[in-house]
């Protein structure tokens, strides 16, 4: 990697969530992937990492949601500050709160100062959402239409890559296409702000609604680092503690189709049509002149 990706790839601090990692809509290549091409001082999982809701209906865990975790304790090892804040999906995780293991970090929420001395609140977000709180058995209703989703947007996004296409969110544009979905969103966003108002910060970062965005609220920051299932997003704070959001399926692609070889995807991920292309122009090469067809 040469020195200016390298330096592009560097942040004081990185949030993810909602990877759900245990269900088939887990886009855990693309999040090795990322976890390979980015460094942080900090590092916040803020919940829905492991989906032990669905862990619990039938188990289904491929080598990439191993590799995973393992890259992130490996980070961890070699001097990231990883803070792990559990959700809904990984309440079980809740029980260990306040302890660290080694230099990671349990924490029900957590406080991070910006390296421009903005002091935010991170939470999952799911103690906000009235459904789960106090009407569970209707979010496992949802829980159970949710994963028909993710279903449909897995299998819809394998012929996608057979065609050569890149990643596209069938499930996130159906939620974004429903009313009462936006509404619920706008709703969820008014009670995070309100509540890390009342406390005195000077933002809130959270998860769980899979949807990423940065907003100000009449002064106040929300950040919301999105998901590992539909979008593919992070939030990142740079050296001068400017936050961004990563969309990492369009970053990939694009460093791919720039011929970059410092954060191209596993080959397995390379789109069909780009194998054929490259094919075919060897083809050209090895015929030469006369024998060269269009590409």
């Amino acid at each position: 990697m040469n020195a200016v990706s390298f330096d592009r790839r560097r942040y004081r601090s990185i949030w993810i969530s909602d990877v759900h990692l245990g269900t088939r809509g887990c886009q855990a290549d693309l999040l090795l992937d990322f976890l390979k091409q980015t460094e942080s001082e900090y590092l916040y999982l803020v919940g829905d990492i492991i989906d032990g809701w669905r862990l619990k209906k039938s188990w289904y865990w491929r080598q990439a949601h191993n590799d995973v975790v393992q890259k992130l304790l490996r980070k961890a090892r070699k001097g990231t500050r990883l803070i792990y804040i559990p959700g809904n999906h990984d309440e079980n995780f809740r029980d260990f709160a306040g302890h660290r293991f080694g230099r990671v970090a349990v924490l029900n929420q957590a406080h991070h100062v910006t390296a421009d001395g903005k002091r935010l609140l991170v939470l999952h977000g799911d103690q906000f959402d009235g459904v789960v709180k106090y009407a569970k058995w209707l979010a496992f209703v949802g829980d159970g239409a949710y994963t028909m989703a993710l279903s449909m947007n897995y299998w819809f996004n394998m012929l996608r890559r057979r065609l050569g296409f890149p990643y596209w969110s069938l499930s996130a544009y159906l939620k974004h296409k429903v009313k009462n979905a936006v509404e619920y969103i706008s709703r969820f966003e008014d009670a995070v702000v309100a509540e890390a108002r009342r406390r005195g910060a000077d933002g809130v970062i959270c998860g769980h609604i899979h949807n990423a965005e940065i907003r100000d609220f009449d002064g106040l920051l929300y950040g919301n680092c999105g998901d590992w299932v539909e979008s593919c997003t992070a939030l990142v704070e740079h050296a001068d503690g400017r936050l961004e959001i990563l969309r990492w399926a369009d970053i990939s692609q694009a460093d791919l189709l720039a011929g970059s070889t410092a954060s191209r995807p596993r080959s397995d991920a390379v789109p069909a049509l780009n194998r054929v292309r490259l094919w075919l122009r060897a083809l050209k090469s090895e015929a030469g002149p006369e024998g060269a067809g269009p590409a």
